[in-house]
């Protein structure tokens, strides 16, 4: 019996109507291994994952298969993005056992969850030879298989050991680390590394922010050249904005499909502070593009942001994106299709399969004839249309907290900077989803699905990311419940997920136990949970002059403070709020009676250092510490800046507000 159907995870009812007799991660998974004596099959994917996609095609839609596996072993199905710790804790294990991780990933393990053999997609060939090989260990030489296990799980438990030595995150570390990203720049294709290449949007973050304490050209010019490479490179959505999860070659030109809300969001970030700092025409252009991605392809009926779209398309990845010469002029005309041709870089060879290209943007658009931009915008908006004819991907809808705080602090450094309301109203919504929905009796949830929430319980990247976005939240709309929110998020955090030694599991003290209690501290694919906590707990302080969550940020920061200059393409979200520190951070107070539009407010938001909080209001508007025994200046608007807690002089000119700001 296929135990998927009432699932809220998208990936698993992906996997419902299998002829495998699937469970979900549940107790009594694994105590129905016990009872019948077999080993564990733990299949760890995601909605999104093209691989995962022919594995499932391939062996678990497969009835012998499904027969294999249902005769010898107990199947569970994990959904990563619902449960990351269980991916964390098996991911160890595998890059342990092979050298390498990746999805779908698929473990075999004793009744009681201890891995014995790890691998991620194998052919359906080989895995049923291997199916067949575990079935006969298991029954004659069951020895060996779990002393093999208790051997992994050794090794896990060394690879997350805590209380190794520390060191305060300083300006050295921070340079030094600044210095690396230097060395291992891709001076030609930007980014860093080869194939494949993923945006590297912590490390533009924190490059930003080095630029702003040390005017370094050179920082500037890895992250200007990054950010325009990747927004002219097939990576980006030339039609509908938004980027995918990597590029398949080193130089940006075609992607993996899937476009992923953290990415998103975290590229929001990038884009709107590199525009912010520099004025520059493409970076004001691609953020707007993807806050418009953010909430046109990715807003759910029920509130929040969609996880993902797909890479496939009925089962062809990048089916709704490529295009040939041919199929430019049909949706454009002769002398259009031509252009565009010309412009996207689509030759009758091709950049991707069977001769179609994906769409890149040969030329600069920001800069031209009003006469040239206007063609583009044409063609551009006709060749979506055709496009949105076409078969679509399928979409990942449940809302997850964590991306969902990302977004929202994106959405809020966007709509502060532009003044754009749509979308202050849109953060503001998703916030309320959060607080609302994800918050159950005081913990955060991590999943929810059509304005359900579902069981995961909340990780420490949920905890961070969702209290600092209502930090971002607070700061936007002067509103006192958002850092209420936020306290509250953080004191559970620092009750339920330290170690006693200055660093944090990524799970709770009550969460399920696993094998081993993740923690591990570098960023991946979204900033790790220390980075996530430590970002929040910052701003929180600045937000309210509470130093012991300062003290807890920087006594944290200095348990990952020797790996930043070592590792610093894994440690980006860390070194940005490092830098903040470095800063103040700054905390500005503007007491007006025009808390959106007041000069001193936007010159504030402008020009704010590293890290720095933004409060407008009025004086001692309740729940705005910021704003308490603050009053008018001569009846006017008036700017209070501090700096780590010491205050300068009030001011009432913008001018003398950007001589404080530095």
């Amino acid at each position: 019996m296929n135990r998927l159907a009432s699932a809220t995870s998208p990936y698993l009812l992906q996997h419902a109507e299998n002829p495998v007799d699937w469970w979900p991660w549940s107790e009594e998974a694994f105590a129905e291994a016990k009872r019948r004596d077999v080993p564990v099959l733990i299949s760890v994917g995601y909605a999104a994952c093209h691989w995962c996609h022919v594995m499932a095609h391939e062996s678990f839609e497969d009835p012998a298969v499904g027969r294999l596996l249902n005769d010898n072993f107990v199947s569970i199905k994990v959904d990563r993005e619902e449960r990351p710790d269980v991916d964390a804790v098996y991911m160890t294990a595998t890059q342990a056992m092979t050298g390498q991780g990746g999805w779908p990933m698929t473990v075999l393990a004793a009744p009681d969850g201890t891995p014995f053999f790890c691998g991620t997609y194998f052919p359906r060939a080989n895995f049923v030879r291997l199916l067949e090989s575990v079935t006969t260990a298991w029954r004659d030489q069951r020895e060996a298989v779990l002393q093999q296990g208790a051997a992994v799980v050794e090794a896990i438990g060394g690879a997350q050991a805590l209380g190794g030595p520390t060191a305060p995150l300083t300006a050295e570390l921070l340079d030094a680390a600044a210095d690396q990203l230097a060395r291992e720049y891709d001076s030609v294709n930007g980014g860093f590394g080869g194939a494949p290449k993923f945006p590297p949007h912590m490390n533009l973050l924190f490059q930003l922010r080095h630029y702003q304490r040390t005017g370094s050209v050179r920082t500037l010019e890895i992250v200007r050249h990054t950010a325009e490479a990747m927004a002219r490179g097939g990576i980006y959505d030339q039609l509908a904005g938004g980027f995918a999860r990597y590029s398949v070659d080193g130089h940006w030109t075609v992607p993996h499909f899937e476009k992923m809300l953290y990415d998103n969001a975290l590229l929001l970030r990038v884009y709107t502070q590199l525009w912010r700092l520099t004025g520059d025409r493409m970076a004001e252009r691609i953020a707007a593009e993807t806050a418009g991605f953010l909430l046109d392809d990715l807003g759910t009926a029920a509130g929040g942001l969609a996880s993902a779209l797909d890479a496939d398309t009925e089962g062809v990845e990048g089916a709704t994106y490529a295009w040939t010469p041919d199929q430019l002029v049909e949706a454009l005309g002769t002398d259009d299709g031509q252009w565009a041709a010309d412009l996207f870089a689509v030759t009758p060879a091709g950049s991707f399969e069977h001769g179609t290209s994906v769409l890149r943007l040969a030329r600069d658009i920001d800069d031209v004839d009003p006469e040239v931009a206007a063609r583009w915008r044409r063609v551009r908006g006709a060749l979506r249309a055709v496009r949105d004819l076409r078969p679509q991907p399928a979409r990942d809808d449940k809302v997850v907290a964590a991306w969902n705080g990302l977004a929202v602090t994106a959405l809020v450094e966007y709509a502060t900077l532009t003044g754009d309301a749509v979308t202050a109203g849109a953060a503001r919504d998703i916030a309320g989803v959060l607080a609302e929905r994800h918050i159950v009796d005081g913990r955060l949830r991590r999943v929810s699905r059509d304005g359900k929430v579902g069981e995961p319980a909340g990780v420490l990247e949920d905890y961070g990311a969702v209290a600092e976005a209502f930090c971002a939240v607070h700061q936007l709309t002067g509103e006192g419940r958002w850092l209420t929110l936020a306290g509250e998020l953080l004191d559970v955090a620092l009750a339920h997920f330290a170690t006693g030694s200055g660093g944090f599991y990524d799970t709770a003290d009550d969460a399920e136990r696993l094998i081993t209690r993740p923690a591990d501290p570098t960023d991946n694919a979204t900033p790790s949970g220390l980075s996530a906590l430590v970002a929040a707990l910052v701003a929180y302080s600045a937000l309210t002059g509470e130093p012991r969550y300062r003290e807890v940020a920087e006594t944290a920061l200095a348990t990952i403070a020797p790996i930043v200059a070592r590792h610093a393409r894994f440690t980006g979200y860390a070194a940005t709020t490092g830098e903040a520190l470095l800063s103040g951070p700054y905390e500005v107070a503007i007491v007006t009676t025009d808390p959106v539009g007041d000069p001193l407010l936007l010159a504030a938001r402008r020009h704010a250092p590293p890290g720095a909080v933004v409060v407008a209001g009025a004086p001692d508007q309740p729940g705005v510490p910021l704003l308490a025994d603050r009053p008018l200046l001569d009846e006017g608007s008036t700017a209070y800046v501090c700096r780590g807690f010491v205050c300068d002089r009030p001011v009432r000119t913008v001018e003398d507000l950007l001589a404080q700001l530095g």
